[in-house]
């Protein structure tokens, strides 16, 4: 995603100009508390800093945990490897990876020495399942299965999910907006979605993940950003409801124990400093907004939250480790590396 235009997210023109300003502007101070409830956190802006000249960075996606405690990180650039690998106390371990310019999505799943990665590189209109150390095992290109695209370059993938059974689904959210489940040999099976305003269709389904809280009834949680809100589909892609969250713009839906967290990022004044962290419960409540303002319910309906101002620059995504601590990305951010969340 290029500075200059944010094709893949609603088409809108970026300046190319103001970041610094906006930094300089911040009145965060290192160690500020933020949250809300059982859910505050210990902000430290210098965790994941680097030499930029050793470890150089642009745009900043995603980060994921491995079950060894490494965290890998989505970068896009053509001048920067794609892939970045931190320890839990902020150091980079290893890079690797100069053919994923726009790496956006990215999931870890499997066990033990099957783990593998899918990277999801909308400007090249595909989704890679590699090692962990990189080696590309399989491309997801777009779909030829249904009529949905009519060119590849349709196809501008934003995330994946993985379930239990090995399935694979892949989030069409910068593009025409389908949901396309494949088996684990990549095999299609079906699809759902597309582009639209109805229940069963998103406009921007930027993020999607397995929602096993319930064992008895696992669903796929999915959001559709522009519209400020997500939605839970059966595994087989039938609709269940959908859950608004008015203000937010959500990027993908993390799961970690009983909770759901989000990173929410604002799609008006991109250069200013604005975004937060949305913490839910098991009865997809929203209890904390960390660098926003409380949240708040009138008659069961989530009120429009307030950001603060100074502690986030467009964050992309949440990563959770074992001691809740969260890891955020930041995207359009003046090529600042990830901010870490202590939980308090």
């Amino acid at each position: 995603m290029k500075k200059t235009m944010l094709a893949a997210s609603a088409g809108m023109v970026l300046p190319t100009i103001g970041l610094g300003q906006a930094q300089r502007k911040s009145t965060f101070k290192q160690g500020e508390i933020i949250g809300h409830g059982d859910f505050t956190y210990k902000v430290d802006k210098e965790w994941g800093v680097q030499d930029p000249a050793i470890v150089p960075i642009n745009d900043c996606h995603e980060m994921v945990m491995g079950t060894d405690g490494r965290l890998f990180l989505t970068v896009s650039g053509k001048n920067n490897k794609n892939i970045l690998i931190y320890d839990k106390s902020g150091k980079v371990l290893d890079a690797w990876g100069d053919n994923f310019p726009g790496a956006h999505g990215l999931t870890l799943a499997g066990e033990g020495s099957d783990q593998f990665l899918l990277i999801t590189d909308p400007e090249i209109h595909k989704v890679f399942k590699t090692t962990l150390d990189g080696k590309i095992i399989h491309t997801f290109n777009a779909p030829k299965e249904y009529d949905g695209y009519k060119t590849n370059d349709l196809f501008k993938p934003t995330e994946t999910a993985v379930a239990p059974n090995g399935d694979i689904y892949i989030a069409d959210g910068y593009g025409e907006n389908y949901i396309t489940q494949y088996n684990s040999k990549g095999e299609f099976i079906r699809y759902f979605g597309g582009k639209g305003d109805t229940d069963t269709t998103f406009d921007c389904c930027h993020g999607i993940t397995v929602d096993l809280r319930d064992p008895n009834n696992p669903c796929l949680l999915i959001t559709s950003r522009s519209k400020q809100e997500f939605k839970r589909f059966t595994m087989d892609g039938q609709y269940l409801e959908t859950i608004k969250l008015p203000g937010a713009s959500i990027c993908r839906p993390v799961i970690h124990g009983k909770n759901l967290y989000f990173a929410v990022i604002v799609t008006d004044n991109w250069w200013i400093y604005d975004g937060m962290v949305a913490v839910l419960n098991e009865k997809n409540e929203v209890v904390s907004l960390p660098g926003g303002s409380a949240p708040k319910y009138v008659n069961g309906e989530f009120q429009k939250p307030e950001y603060d101002g100074h502690t986030f620059l467009n964050p992309h995504d949440v990563c959770i480790d074992n001691d809740e601590n969260i890891y955020v990305p930041q995207w359009f951010s003046g090529k600042t590396y990830p901010v870490k969340l202590h939980r308090v």
